[in-house]
């Protein structure tokens, strides 16, 4: 299992072998793991998400949870709720 596209700081007071920004980082899963996250993924509509990156003791720790996407009717919701909310906002100040 890898991570594409995620960007890490370069530490500043590293030297010229500092790692990468965004290359493809490799997760460290057991097979249980693995084989969750395939079939989770293999299901139509689903995603694995990143929640939050935490670093412990030296090591890069990644939260990461499977998702739903949302139907066409919850986004066009989604998107009426946010535009009431911006409209509010515009109106108080």
């Amino acid at each position: 299992a890898f991570i594409f596209g995620m960007h890490i700081a370069i530490y500043t007071q590293g030297n010229r072998f500092n790692h990468e920004e965004t290359r493809t980082r490799k997760l460290l899963l057991n097979k249980r793991e693995i084989r969750k996250l395939h079939k989770a993924v293999q299901q139509e509509g689903h995603t694995i998400v990143p929640l939050r990156l935490y670093l412990k003791r030296g090591f890069a720790k990644l939260e990461i949870v499977e998702a739903k996407g949302k139907k066409l009717y919850d986004k066009r919701q989604s998107q009426k709720d946010r535009d009431v909310q911006r409209q509010l906002q515009k109106e108080i100040r």
